[in-house]
C-alpha cells in the first residue's frame, strides 16, 4: 500500500467568524443610525459604528495571528495552500460582483433613467408630469428640490491619485519579483513604498472629499450623481484601507524574516487584492470622473 500522502490539517474551532459577523452587524446598524441622525443631536449610531470597526480590526489581526502561527509551525500542506488560493480567488470574485452592482446602478441611471426622465422615446408625457424642466444631461447637477452642485473634474486630485495607485502597482510588482529572487532588501523597500503610496492615496481622497463638500456643494444629498459618486469612491477607499492593512501585516512579517522564494502565498494574496483595487480605481476614474 502506498503510504506517500499528505495530511490535511484541520484547524480547531475558531471564534473569529462569529466575531466578524457581529462586527459587521454593528457596522451596518451603526452606519444606518448615523445617516438617520445626521441632522439631529445625541445620535448614538456613530458609537455603534466605531465599536463595530474596532471589533472588526481586532478580529482581522487576531485571525491573522492564528493563521501565521499555524503556518510557522509547518502545519500547512500543499493541499492546504491550494485551499487558500481558491478561497482568495473566490473572495476577489465576490468583490468584483460587489463593485459591479454599484457600476450597474451608475450605468442604469445614466443610460436608462436620465433619458427616460428627459422624455426620450415614448416618455414625453412622463417628462411633463414628473419634471417638466428636467434636462437629460450627465452629471445631474440639479436635484428635484432645486438645489445645485458642481461635478468633480478628473484633473487635479483624481488624476494625481490615479498616478499614485498606478505607481503602487509598479512598486508592488518589483517587490514580488524581489521575493521570488530572494532579495530581501529590495523587497522591503518596494513593499514599504507601496504601503506609503496607499496612505498618500487615502490622505488625498480625504482632501478631495473636503473640497467636494465645502467648495462644490457635492454631498450625499446631491441627487443621483452625489449618491453614486460617494458610494463608488467611498467603498473603493474602504477597500484601499483594507488592502493597506493587509500589506502592512505582510511587511511586518517580512521584517521578522517570514516567507521564502518558494513559500509566500500571503504576500501573493495581498498583491492580488491590491492589483484588483487598482483596476477598480481605473474603472472609477474613467466612468465616474472622465465620462
Amino acid at each position: 500500500m502506498n503510504q506517500d500522502y499528505e495530511n490535511y490539517y484541520v484547524p480547531e474551532q475558531s471564534p473569529w467568524p462569529i466575531v466578524g459577523a457581529v462586527a459587521l452587524f454593528f457596522i451596518a446598524v451603526g452606519a444606518a443610525l448615523t445617516v438617520m441622525n445626521l441632522e439631529s443631536e445625541g445620535g448614538s449610531g456613530v458609537y455603534l459604528l466605531y465599536a463595530g470597526i474596532a471589533v472588526l480590526l481586532y478580529m482581522i489581526f487576531s485571525w491573522f495571528k492564528n493563521v501565521i502561527s499555524e503556518s510557522d509551525q509547518g502545519l500547512y500542506s500543499a493541499q492546504m495552500d491550494r485551499s487558500f488560493r481558491q478561497g482568495m480567488s473566490w473572495f476577489i470574485f465576490s468583490e468584483v460582483m460587489f463593485f459591479m452592482a454599484f457600476f450597474g446602478a451608475l450605468f442604469y441611471a445614466r443610460i436608462l433613467s436620465v433619458p427616460w426622465l428627459g422624455g426620450d422615446g415614448n416618455n414625453a408625457m412622463t417628462n411633463e408630469v414628473l419634471w417638466p424642466t428636467f434636462e437629460a444631461v450627465w452629471p445631474l447637477l440639479t436635484t428635484p428640490a432645486g438645489e445645485t452642485t458642481q461635478a468633480m473634474g478628473w484633473q487635479g486630485l483624481p488624476l494625481i491619485n490615479t498616478l499614485i495607485l498606478l505607481a503602487s502597482s509598479v512598486t508592488l510588482h518589483f517587490a514580488h519579483v524581489a521575493i521570488e529572487n530572494n532579495k530581501r532588501k529590495p523587497l522591503k523597500v518596494m513593499l514599504g513604498a507601496t504601503i506609503l503610496l496607499g496612505v498618500c492615496f487615502l490622505a488625498l481622497q480625504v482632501e478631495e472629499y473636503i473640497y467636494a463638500y465645502n467648495d462644490l456643494n457635492l454631498t450625499l444629498d446631491a441627487g443621483i450623481y452625489g449618491n453614486t459618486f460617494f458610494l463608488l469612491t467611498g467603498f473603493h477607499g474602504m477597500h484601499v484601507t483594507l488592502g493597506a492593512i493587509i500589506l502592512f501585516v505582510v511587511f511586518v512579517r517580512i521584517l521578522k524574516g517570514h516567507f521564502t522564494k518558494d513559500k509566500h502565498f500571503a504576500f501573493q494574496a495581498a498583491a492580488w487584492y491590491w492589483h484588483f483595487v487598482d483596476v477598480v480605481w481605473l474603472c472609477l476614474f474613467v466612468f465616474v470622473y472622465v465620462l
